[in-house]
């Protein structure tokens, strides 16, 4: 098979809709495809980087170059180890919440209050699914505390700005009994790796 003149990005789909935003918005269709893993895979995140072996095996003979949009993810360095071996990059960062916020800011906000639990767009909308459902905790609401008794707010980093999205993590924070707060990030690191990536590349 003819290789791809692009760069393929192997990315989790908790980042599917902000990366094809940032491609859009800046006019990147050329230069990347995406393909995504199901974000699911947070869940047991010792399989993140079995299944990203998976992928990379299978696409890297048709594409230029491969990066990886993911952060450690806590496969306590599974994923770095793998990528190392590949001689494949991936985004700087230990998750998605520090690409969205960015190093610094996202380091100020640990430092302000450890006991933090993070929403972005992407969780603030599947919250249900990937959370209350995977958790059970829609069946047995004592897990709440069991879970969340160490935290102490909730900070929903916006991607986007919606009131309706706004309410949703309010009714979060409510539902997890966390204080609430709401910090506009953008795309911040995560549009920035991109950017460095079709410098480095073009």
């Amino acid at each position: 098979m003819q290789q791809s003149s692009g760069v393929l990005i192997l990315a989790c789909g908790a980042l599917a809709h902000e990366i094809q935003a940032i491609i859009k918005a800046n006019q990147w269709g050329r230069q990347f495809d995406l393909k995504c893993l199901s974000p699911e895979l947070h869940n047991s995140p010792e399989l993140i980087a079995p299944k990203l072996a998976e992928k990379i095996r299978y696409w890297k003979s048709r594409y230029r170059e491969i990066f990886v949009a993911y952060g450690d993810c806590g496969s306590k360095g599974e994923i770095d180890r793998l990528l190392q071996s590949e001689k494949i990059e991936r985004i700087p960062g230990a998750h998605c919440y520090e690409f969205f916020a960015g190093k610094d800011a996202f380091s100020k906000l640990s430092e302000e209050e450890p006991g933090t639990f993070y929403l972005t767009d992407f969780l603030t909308k599947n919250f249900e699914r990937l959370v209350v459902r995977s958790l059970k905790l829609d069946q047995y609401p004592e897990l709440i505390e069991m879970f969340f008794g160490n935290y102490k707010r909730v900070v929903y980093l916006v991607q986007s700005s919606d009131p309706k999205l706004t309410e949703l993590a309010a009714g979060i924070a409510d539902y997890l009994g966390l204080e609430f707060e709401e910090r506009l990030s953008g795309y911040e690191d995560l549009e920035r790796s991109l950017g460095q990536k079709i410098f480095a590349t073009s």
